[in-house]
């Protein structure tokens, strides 16, 4: 008599669910590729061929794939949200060469009580990816997201904003403009603009630790600096010649004026989108790593993965404990009841 054999995330699988998430939480939070991790095990004994661990990170990526849809649908209940986008090579089927795809971040702001990052893999930069995310334009089975995006002024969230989203600015990107002026020119129209951000951002710092009323009326008692800063700005571009490196700086932060100082209003919203640039910085580095996305459908499993291994260390768990007691569960947890393994409500059974 042979006892049946316990419900595996991987059918008739040889991983247990602890080498499973090892494998998956070196590869995409330590960035060790499976070649790597192919010696590492070869050292310690075992013989497990790069194949058979490409096979089962395949496999954990589909099997996770309905957790990643819950939290894309929890994220798309907040009011705000941030959005951002790196290219990742991609391999082309059948050429031996890459071509360059993306990774577009969206993700809860440092004062949402949920936090969470979605990831979203695509093979190009072009925005109708951002709104199939957010639903846009939306249906009656399936209304659109109609929040506020913190982004970048990059071309592709324009059409959002067209279609019911509000765009929040990007602070920090307005005065890298007049950083770089200051520190290749040696400007002084950078290095004065550098002083009105620098006073714009010691207000947040003072507000961080606030709550949401505090800090509106923190900024709010700054909006006479932001006034100043803002008619400075136009002084300075008059005395500026057109196309000069000054006057693009300048251009930048008085064509998005309205955007850049909407958060002034509201105490939810950041003044900058660096929240999520953190959350892509870990990418970047595992990038130079792993070097490129074997298929599209390879990278949307990484996506997944790395959308759970990063939101879990957001709310400060141990991805690879969370990982491995989800993998565990979710052969026999109830559809119904996905939600309660998301790392924002995770806890150990």
């Amino acid at each position: 008599m042979q006892a049946p054999v316990a419900p595996h995330i991987i059918d008739k699988g040889l991983p247990t669910t602890g080498l499973l998430a090892q494998v998956l939480v070196a590869k995409y939070l330590d960035h060790l590729p499976l070649y790597r991790q192919e010696a590492i095990f070869e050292r310690a004994g075992h013989a497990i061929a790069r194949s058979t661990l490409a096979q089962w990170v395949g496999g954990g990526g589909v099997q996770l794939q309905p957790l990643v849809d819950a939290l894309a649908a929890e994220l798309l209940r907040q009011p705000v949200l941030h959005a951002d986008e790196t290219p990742v090579a991609m391999l082309k089927p059948g050429h031996g060469k890459t071509h360059r795809a993306y990774l577009w971040s969206y993700c809860s702001t440092q004062f949402s009580p949920l936090q969470a990052v979605v990831f979203d893999f695509a093979d190009s930069r072009g925005g109708q990816h951002a709104r199939d995310f957010l639903g846009l334009p939306g249906t009656p089975s399936k209304p659109a997201w109609q929040g506020k995006l913190v982004c970048d002024d990059f071309a592709g969230y324009k059409a959002c904003f067209e279609l019911g989203v509000t765009e929040v600015g990007c602070m920090a990107h307005a005065r890298r403009k007049f950083h770089e002026l200051w520190a290749n020119h040696g400007s002084q129209v950078g290095e004065q603009a550098l002083k009105f951000f620098g006073q714009l951002y010691e207000v947040e710092r003072t507000a961080t630790n606030a709550d949401s009323r505090a800090r509106l009326e923190a900024r709010r008692a700054a909006r006479p600096l932001a006034d100043a800063f803002h008619r400075w700005l136009q002084q300075q571009r008059q005395r500026v010649p057109v196309g000069s490196a000054t006057a693009r700086a300048i251009d930048y932060s008085l064509k998005r004026w309205a955007a850049l100082t909407r958060y002034l209003d509201d105490g939810d919203l950041p003044i900058d989108n660096n929240w999520v640039e953190n959350r892509i910085r870990p990418i970047a580095l595992g990038r130079q790593n792993w070097l490129f996305a074997g298929s599209l459908r390879a990278g949307k499993r990484a996506a997944a993965v790395m959308s759970l291994i990063h939101s879990a260390k957001l709310n400060g768990l141990d991805p690879y404990a969370y990982l491995r007691d989800v993998l565990e569960r979710l052969p026999t947890h109830p559809a119904g009841q996905i939600a309660e393994l998301l790392p924002h409500q995770w806890q150990t059974a």
